[in-house]
Order: C-alpha cells, then sequence, then structure tokens
C-alpha cells in the first residue's frame, strides 16, 4: 500500500520535508510544530493499519510503510511512545496478559519476544525496539465488532460453539492475518463478548448470544452438541462419498458390459451393491443423530418457555399481592351503595317542588283563551260554505266498456262546450268604454 492513498500531503516536498523532520524529546521546546507532527503521524500510523487490515504495527513496518524518497521518518520512535503514553497503542504482551487468553496466546506467541526493557523505560525516552510490535487499540476495537457482525450474520450463528477453521472461514474478510484474528478475539474477550477452550486438542469458540450482556461459558452440553454437530457432518460427507462411489461402479457396469466383458460387469456390480449397503447403514446413523439434535433443540424451547413461565407467574404473583376475593367484594359494595346513593338524589331533584301541576293546569287555560281572542275578525263575515255539490261541476260518466275513436272525440267536444257556457255564466259582463 502506498503512503500517498493516506495523505493529501505526500507529494508536497517543502511540508514532507518538515514532516519527515525529527520530533524533539521534550515538546515544550517548541509545542506546535511538536503538535502538528504528532497529529498528522498518528493519523497515519492508524489509517494505515486500517488499510492493511491489521491491528498491531512495529516500528520496523511504520519505516517501510511511509519510506520517501529513500528516506524514513526521523521521529516515528517518538510518536509511538506518545501514543504508548496516551493509551492509543499498547503493546501485545501486556494486551494477552489484560485477558485470560487461553490457546489465544498461541496466536500473538511470535509476536511476545523477551526483552531487555520495559514498559516504563519506553515511556521514559529510551529508544524503541525495531520487532517489538503494538495493538493499536481503536483498530482493534473496530475488528472485534466487526469480527462479531460477521459471526451472528454467518450460517454459525445458530451454533452453540464453533471450531477455529469455522472461525477463520468467518473473518477471511475481517482480518488480515491470523495473528490480527487472535487480537480480535483478544478484545472481544476482553469485553466478555467471546470465550474460548480446548477441548480435546481442538480450539472451540463461543460468542454471546445476540440481545446478552456478556457470554457464559462453555457448558459440557455446548461441547456434545458441537460434538453430535461435528459427527452429524462428517457421515454426510461420508455417505456422499459412498453414493458418488456407487455411481462409479454402476458406470464402469455399464461401459464392461458395452465391450462384452459381463463377467467384470458383474463384478463392479456386486461392488455397488456393497458401497450401497455401506451407505445405508451410515445414512441411518445420521437419521439418528439429526434426531437427537432436533430433540436437543426442542428441550432448549421447552426450556425457553418455561422461564417465561415462570416470569410470568413471579410476575403476576407480584402484582395480586395485594389483591384478595374479601378485598374486590368489599369494593363492589361500596360502588353499589354510592351508586344507589346518587340515584336517590337524582329522584329527589327531579321530583321538584310540590303544587306544580295546578299551575300547569291554569296556565293551560290561559293560553287556550288567548288563542281563541287572536282569532282574525273577516273569517266570521265570510258566508258559510253550501251543502252538497255546486251546479254546474258535475262530471259525465264514464260509459262501460271500450269506446270508438268517435265516441272519444264527441266526449270531448262536449266537455269543451261545457266548459266553456260555465266560463261564460261566471266571468262579469264587459263594460263598453265611450266613443272618443
Amino acid at each position: 500500500m502506498s503512503a500517498s492513498a493516506l495523505t493529501p500531503d505526500w507529494d508536497d516536498d517543502e511540508r514532507m520535508d518538515f514532516m519527515f523532520s525529527d520530533l524533539k524529546q521534550n515538546r515544550d521546546v517548541n509545542p506546535t510544530d511538536w503538535d502538528s507532527k504528532m497529529a498528522f503521524w498518528t493519523a497515519l500510523v492508524v489509517d494505515s493499519c486500517r488499510h492493511r487490515g491489521s491491528v498491531f504495527v512495529s516500528l520496523r513496518e511504520l519505516n517501510g510503510t511511509f519510506r520517501r524518497k529513500e528516506r524514513s521518518p526521523l521521529g516515528l520512535a517518538t510518536v509511538l511512545q506518545s501514543m504508548a503514553g496516551c493509551g492509543k497503542i499498547q503493546r501485545v504482551s501486556e494486551f494477552s496478559a489484560s485477558a485470560d487468553c487461553g490457546w489465544l496466546s498461541w496466536g500473538v506467541g511470535l509476536l511476545v519476544k523477551p526483552l531487555k526493557w520495559s514498559f516504563s523505560a519506553l515511556l521514559g525516552g529510551s529508544r524503541v525496539p525495531l520487532e517489538e510490535s503494538f495493538v493499536v487499540i481503536e483498530v482493534v476495537k473496530e475488528k472485534a465488532a466487526e469480527l462479531l457482525r460477521a459471526y451472528r450474520s454467518s450460517r454459525f450463528a445458530s451454533s452453540p460453539v464453533l471450531s477455529f477453521p469455522e472461525l477463520c472461514s468467518i473473518s477471511s474478510g475481517v482480518c488480515a492475518d491470523d495473528t490480527s484474528l487472535h487480537l480480535a478475539l483478544l478484545q472481544l474477550q476482553r469485553e466478555k463478548q467471546v470465550t474460548v477452550s480446548l477441548q480435546e486438542g481442538e480450539k472451540l469458540v463461543k460468542f454471546c448470544p445476540e440481545g446478552k450482556d456478556r457470554v457464559p461459558p462453555i457448558s459440557d452440553v455446548d461441547v456434545g452438541i458441537y460434538q453430535l454437530q461435528r459427527s452429524e457432518k462428517l457421515l454426510g460427507e461420508r455417505v456422499e462419498k459412498l453414493n458418488l462411489e456407487a455411481d462409479k461402479c454402476k458406470l464402469e457396469a455399464r461401459m464392461l458390459l458395452r465391450d462384452g466383458k459381463k463377467t467384470q460387469a458383474l463384478r463392479c456390480l456386486r461392488s455397488r451393491k456393497r458401497v450401497e449397503k455401506r451407505a445405508d447403514g451410515l445414512l441411518a446413523q445420521l437419521e439418528s443423530i439429526r434426531g437427537i439434535l432436533d430433540r436437543i433443540s426442542q428441550s432448549q424451547t421447552d426450556k425457553m418457555v418455561m422461564q417465561a413461565y415462570q416470569a410470568g407467574v413471579a410476575a403476576l404473583t407480584l402484582s395480586l399481592k395485594d389483591v384478595t376475593v374479601e378485598r374486590a367484594e368489599s369494593l363492589v359494595d361500596q360502588i353499589q351503595e354510592l351508586c344507589d346513593a346518587q340515584d336517590e338524589v337524582n329522584q329527589t331533584i327531579s321530583s321538584g317542588v310540590g303544587g306544580a301541576d295546578e299551575d300547569v293546569d291554569e296556565l293551560e287555560e290561559e293560553l287556550k283563551l288567548l288563542m281563541e281572542e287572536s282569532k282574525p275578525d273577516f273569517i266570521s263575515g265570510l258566508p258559510d260554505v253550501p251543502p252538497g255539490r255546486l251546479p254546474g261541476n258535475e262530471l259525465p260518466d264514464i260509459p262501460g266498456g271500450i269506446l270508438s275513436d268517435g265516441q272519444l272525440e264527441e266526449e270531448l267536444s262536449r266537455l269543451i262546450l261545457t266548459g266553456f257556457e260555465q266560463k261564460k255564466m261566471t266571468s262579469p259582463p264587459k263594460r263598453l268604454n265611450p266613443a272618443q
């Protein structure tokens, strides 16, 4: 990886000459220059690790990564000392000692070497060994979180434990090397998100289930489930291999029979029968193991349901601690008494004051008199309606049966004439205007 990809100032000769110059041990000599160089190189060290996919660095690696025009920065040792003092980096040996690493120390053992200087000497200004490796805390935390996400999104998320080769297949796109993987696991172990164990020479890893704060230790049940799953995988592979061998024998028998070699073809068929018999036996064992795994899964579900029931019973008992049947009956009786009292009050209020009925009768009599007095006078001056029908308004009877067209026209003419005569009789005579 080229350092020019990490900073746009890499091709600026004037600025790089300033950055490549040595750093004074004492910051007080020139605080501005010291802070500027320290911020530049600290960010570059972290970014270089992040781009390489690694979580550790050494002074030798940094000298090679940041070499420019046959020169290496002169102040990188001071930068590492400052980063160690601020807690941004930590020696691998001390990082490993901060957790119960178990077999994880094997993965970082090559980086932990006998040293002739102490960490206090490092902070006091002693020379930093070129080969000493340091863990970049910011990057290792990022890799640890990324590794946990990769596990939870993988097909192994349902397994209680997994082997180290299975973990390596998950982390291939997360960590660039095994040492970075071991250091990321150590960080997860410090955060109580993973635990490791060694069972019969095999490295086992258990991650914290999603939704929980810390990982439980690897139990005998976890180891038993892992062994069953491993047996299931091995038996499945053997059955598949035997099936391929049986198909191969059958194909060879066909070819020999086509060539007329009947005896050899028969021998191939016998071999095929033996292989199929072995495959059937292994398949029966495989089904038994799968049945056991299904029962274990069901028992875990039942256990979870029972725990939920117990939690529900405890919560219900606590919530009903002060509730009894006698107290409930007493409260219901009190409520009923209050409702009865309220009904009596409402009835008393609605009954009103006595003598109200008499007042209503008097008011109705007075209203009747007012209505008679308010009748208009002109109604009495009109003539009475004559009894019976008025003359001239009789309608002719409708003859029975179906009328012909001539009869209908004759009846229509008669009705028109009758109406004209009535209009003439009722209309007032026209007054002739005098001639002008």
